[in-house]
């Protein structure tokens, strides 16, 4: 089975960039989104947006953003603080765009803690070599991280790695067939990979390739630009303009009515055009609605099922059945200060100590001081007897619709 990568390897930062970077891109005005899939498509891999909402939506769900672009006419401004605010999103790159460079947007960028600047042509700059930089950045902080929590890390005792084998070797048998299945509709429901990997960190800060299934088509971008070259609102589409300014179809323009005309925002129209805008309209705006989610990823998200290559990790030894969470990389480098770092030192795993903890109740009634309080205190505690505490309430937990 194919994996597909979505962020560069270890190491990638020594070598020559040949994985596509993932961004997340916001911006109201389509026909810029547009214009900068053509220009960088050879390098980003870009996923749009037109509201931060849906953008904030899809980062919660750990979406593997390798950095955002947002307007700041699109809610860039608003997305900018709130990322900046919130612990789990804090040291993401951001670029802002805006429609021209001046001193005072500059200023506004530095004071927001933007990471770029551009003009929303990427006339001005190297927005690729940025990104680069970006990542440079984080694969820097991850080995000073690294080499500071080396000497604490705990190795995985001889029980727990018993535990681990045991359980999902024997999970992984029982769920070949399920495996087996999902791949094949998976490949069946769209074009690419059956799995993804994502770059996550672990014990002792080690970087690893978090397995899920597929769920996200790997053509999204492509296929929007396709849908947009096909919509009357396409500019290059010289016929379809010349309806949309005249009101009438090539056939009502030669002097023959089609069909009845229409009164439409205060303007004839022929009836054969209304229909044609209005169908086109809608098939555009129900592909732009979420054209990342494969109709079959819908359901193996809400089934969880897209979990289950995880259990791959822990028979590699990447992480245990019980442990701390293992993070996205710029989730993780906000936890490389001394009072927090710690929480790396234990194992990671699929559940751990705050998901149970307070049962029952969302992540948003725990604060994330609280969270990494909690896994700081299982990577100094942790033993058999709680890891088995731990399982057990787990499955109560997930009954009671706990985000673990």
């Amino acid at each position: 089975m194919e994996i597909a990568s979505e962020i560069p390897t270890p190491g990638a930062e020594t070598k020559s960039y040949t994985a596509q970077f993932r961004v997340m891109y916001l911006n109201v005005d389509f026909d810029h989104y547009i214009n900068f899939t053509e220009r960088f498509a050879d390098s980003l891999q870009v996923e749009y947006f037109s509201s931060r909402e849906n953008l904030l939506a899809a980062l919660q769900e750990n979406f593997p953003a390798d950095v955002i672009i947002a307007h700041e006419n699109s809610g860039g401004i608003e997305l900018l603080d709130y990322i900046r605010s919130t612990a789990g999103f804090g040291n993401i790159p951001f670029i802002l765009m805006v429609d021209k460079l001046t001193r005072a947007s500059i200023e506004t960028a530095r004071e927001k803690h933007a990471d770029d600047i551009f003009s929303v042509r990427f006339d001005d700059g190297d927005l690729i070599t940025r990104i680069k930089y970006f990542k440079k950045r984080q694969w820097y902080v991850a080995n000073k991280a690294l080499k500071k929590i080396g000497d604490q890390s705990a190795h995985t005792p001889l029980w727990k790695r018993s535990i681990d084998i045991i359980t999902t070797g024997t999970a992984v048998l029982l769920l070949l067939p399920v495996f087996i299945i999902v791949a094949i509709l998976i490949r069946l429901d769209s074009k690419g990979p059956v799995f993804y990997k994502s770059k996550r960190v672990g014990s002792g800060y080690k970087i690893f390739d978090l397995y899920k299934f597929r769920t996200m088509r790997t053509d999204a971008d492509q296929q929007i630009r396709k849908m947009a070259a096909l919509s009357m609102y396409n500019k290059s589409t010289e016929p379809v303009q010349q309806m949309e300014t005249s009101g009438l179809c090539a056939e009502c323009q030669a002097g023959k009515q089609c069909k009845s005309l229409l009164f439409h925002d205060g303007k004839e129209i022929c009836e054969k055009l209304y229909h044609f805008q209005k169908e086109q309209k809608a098939a555009f705006m129900k592909f732009q609605n979420d054209p990342r989610i494969t109709r079959f990823g819908q359901f193996l998200r809400n089934s969880s099922i897209d979990e289950l290559p995880q259990l791959i990790n822990i028979l590699k030894g990447d992480m245990s059945l019980v442990g701390n969470r293992p993070l996205p990389l710029y989730e993780a480098e906000k936890m490389t200060t001394d009072d927090k770092i710690f929480r790396f030192a234990g194992p990671a795993g699929l559940t751990g100590l705050w998901q149970v903890t307070k049962r029952g109740k969302g992540k948003a009634d725990m604060s994330e001081e609280e969270r990494t309080q909690l896994d700081i205190t299982y990577a100094k505690e942790f033993s058999f007897k709680m890891d088995m505490q731990i399982i057990l309430k787990t499955f109560p937990a997930l009954l009671q619709s706990e985000n673990v």
